[in-house]
């Protein structure tokens, strides 16, 4: 059977947004109301929904059990929190608001991943889809995919389809042309990722498969959980974000001398005792952290290379025995002015906790394609599945080389126009 991965997880680096960044979608959203969303039931496949967070609501959402990855109204990675943010994000005094944010749509959660947010095999996927369906669900938004095709997964998808069901999937996050399932069957809605100019993000999958574009680069929604991870120097504090797989610490933090170690490529015995700030690029972060951690160093602080700051990772099965966050290079760039001065790193998570973190992939991009397919469903249940899905596509904001292609689809998925096509009899 084929395996399915987050497609989130591809990624070796995401941007960093602030909350203001989701200001223009949440305007793009209110042109069409969310009033009667509850005429139509979201599926949601992923890794569980965190009901405590301040942003999400907890009524009028359900859940299928599954013994093998534990409550759904858990989510210890925050993948599936992170999707039902951009869905349903509440529209409170508080973080984000989704494409449908007055707490009326309906939620139906399967969980498939467990707390590693690793694996899960194509049966369990043709499962949870068949527990959309027992749930009534009419849009099913999946953020996941795999390179490997399966007839009875695709028979699924097509039995769902024909049975009025609108599914939708990530395209995939390896930037290349191959296919990514289940987004690549003919009955599931492909979704590709653009950025803020609507430009296709570089790690988008392309493909004769791709149907719609949405956005999905440096995108803030809501986690089961708080991070804090910065760097202090003589009372000022610089925030950062925690190198996955990378030591923690306690609410203390380890502090040293700051020293200077470039690229990090070598190991500097001078390093011992001390925070290393290094420069990103060249080599891995495992190999930078590695080669901290071998001088004796007590903590890795890796800057940018470009504007901004991001989320790096040691790698699947790699951990280090020190703190390793990442900083902004503008803040690498101050700090490399303070060398010498005592340095203290601070790197752990609350969990659980109302936390909202940006990330980017075809995973953030698929909930809005969900989202406006429910949104613009609901003004009239009586149009069918079939109609929903041209029109989104027939109204999409036509992007790249005219008429659809392999990046973009039809375009960028656009709520107002699909609702004014379908209310005029297209």
């Amino acid at each position: 059977l084929g395996e399915l991965l987050l497609g989130h997880r591809q990624l070796i680096a995401d941007l960093v947004a602030k909350p203001r960044d989701l200001e223009p979608q949440r305007e793009l959203a209110q042109q069409v109301s969310d009033a009667l969303a509850a005429n139509r039931k979201v599926c949601i496949i992923d890794s569980g929904y965190y009901a405590g967070h301040e942003d999400l609501q907890d009524s009028g959402v359900t859940a299928s059990p599954n013994s093998e990855t534990g409550d759904p109204f858990t989510d210890f990675c925050g993948h599936g929190s992170h999707v039902a943010g951009i869905i349903a994000g509440i529209n409170n005094a508080v973080g984000v608001a989704g494409v449908l944010p007055n707490q009326n749509v309906n939620l139906h959660i399967v969980k498939v991943f467990g707390d590693d947010c690793g694996w899960a095999s194509s049966s369990t996927l043709i499962h949870a889809l068949q527990e959309c369906r027992n749930s009534g669900a009419n849009i099913v938004s999946m953020s996941l995919g795999g390179d490997d095709t399966s007839v009875f997964e695709e028979n699924a998808f097509r039995t769902a389809w024909n049975a009025g069901v609108i599914s939708v999937a990530a395209a995939g996050n390896d930037g290349e042309t191959a296919y990514s399932y289940p987004g690549s069957y003919e009955s599931v809605i492909s979704v590709a990722a653009v950025g803020s100019t609507k430009a296709i993000a570089s790690f988008s999958q392309s493909n004769d498969q791709v149907d719609l574009a949405a956005p999905g680069v440096a995108i803030l929604s809501t986690v089961p959980y708080k991070e804090t991870s910065t760097v202090s120097i003589a009372g000022t504090t610089t925030e950062g974000t925690w190198i996955e797989n990378a030591a923690r610490t306690d609410t203390a933090g380890v502090s040293g001398p700051l020293a200077f170690g470039g690229l990090c490529d070598s190991v500097d015995v001078t390093w011992a005792g001390k925070v290393v700030l290094c420069d990103r690029g060249t080599i891995t972060f495992q190999l930078k952290v590695q080669n901290v951690q071998a001088a004796g160093g007590v903590a890795a602080v890796i800057s940018n290379n470009i504007t901004g700051n991001f989320n790096g990772t040691l790698g699947t099965g790699n951990s280090s025995t020190i703190p390793a966050i990442g900083i902004a290079q503008a803040d690498g760039q101050v700090l490399a002015g303070r060398l010498g001065s005592l340095a203290s790193v601070v790197s752990f998570a609350e969990k659980p906790a109302n936390g909202y973190e940006a990330w980017s992939g075809t995973s953030m991009s698929t909930p809005y394609v969900a989202a406006v397919a429910a949104l613009v469903w609901s003004q009239n249940p009586n149009w069918t599945n079939a109609q929903v899905r041209s029109a989104l596509e027939a109204s999409a904001e036509d992007l790249g080389a005219p008429g659809r292609d392999d990046s973009y689809g039809w375009g960028l998925v656009r709520a107002k126009a699909a609702l004014d096509l379908l209310n005029a009899g297209g």
